[in-house]
């Protein structure tokens, strides 16, 4: 993302000035204003079955801002998961989903919560199942990590404290029609809920690495199995 920028927010609604403050808790990264800088995923997450809405676009400026962006090198899929887990919430089985989602957020959350921005993916619903999947074991850290390449993942801004949205200001609300998007919303869905059920095949593959046994080798944020970058 670049210092200065435009950023759009889908919504049902015309947002001319976001409130700091308000919000749903439970999103992605906690309490924030979820943005994008793609329009068009604007424009989908925007959308429901029977209603349009709109593509609001901002100008940002994030210069002097503190930006935590899950896609560098430093972080990978296990970190986002971990994000994930400290605000969403998860279907959990007691034992062994229980006791990884403590392990998890005690060795792979980020302390993100003193930045003023969060870049990361945004876990539409078919992919929190799949998050929802490797946590309780079925799953692999594999099949994970393909899973979240399937389709293609919406890169989201999100804005956090109250300095973030002093740097923001309303362009233009862009109609976004449903009969358009939402299909693509749809099909985007779909395609990525049927790769991952051709990929998952055997569940307890011998070959391959579930969350029980990251927590059964006690593995760290500096792992060398782990792939580090999950936009690779």
């Amino acid at each position: 993302m670049e210092r200065k920028c435009i950023l759009y927010h889908g919504s049902q609604n015309i947002i001319r000035t976001p409130a700091y403050g308000q919000g749903n808790p439970h999103n992605d990264y906690g309490l924030g204003f979820y943005c994008t800088e793609n329009p068009e995923l604007a424009k989908e997450w925007a959308c429901t079955e029977t209603n349009s809405g709109y593509a609001n676009a901002y100008d940002f400026d994030a210069e002097g801002l503190s930006i935590l962006d899950l896609q560098n090198g430093e972080y990978g899929i296990l970190n986002w998961l971990a994000v994930l887990l400290g605000n969403r919430v998860f279907r959990i089985s007691a034992g062994i989903a229980e006791e990884g989602r403590d392990f998890l957020l005690q060795r792979f959350l980020p302390k993100y919560r003193s930045f003023d921005v969060m870049i990361g993916y945004r876990a539409d619903d078919s992919y929190f199942s799949f998050a929802n999947a490797f946590l309780n074991n079925t799953l692999s850290l594999r099949q994970l990590e393909k899973a979240m390449m399937l389709g293609k993942l919406g890169e989201q801004v999100v804005l956090r404290t109250r300095k973030a949205f002093e740097r923001i200001s309303f362009r233009e609300a862009i109609v976004a029609e449903k009969d358009i998007y939402y299909p693509k919303k749809h099909s985007r869905d779909a395609k990525a809920r049927y790769a991952n059920r051709e990929e998952r095949g055997n569940v307890w593959a011998a070959d391959e690495t579930y969350l029980v046994d990251i927590l059964r080798e006690e593995w760290d944020n500096h792992d060398a199995r782990l792939r580090r970058n999950l936009s690779e």
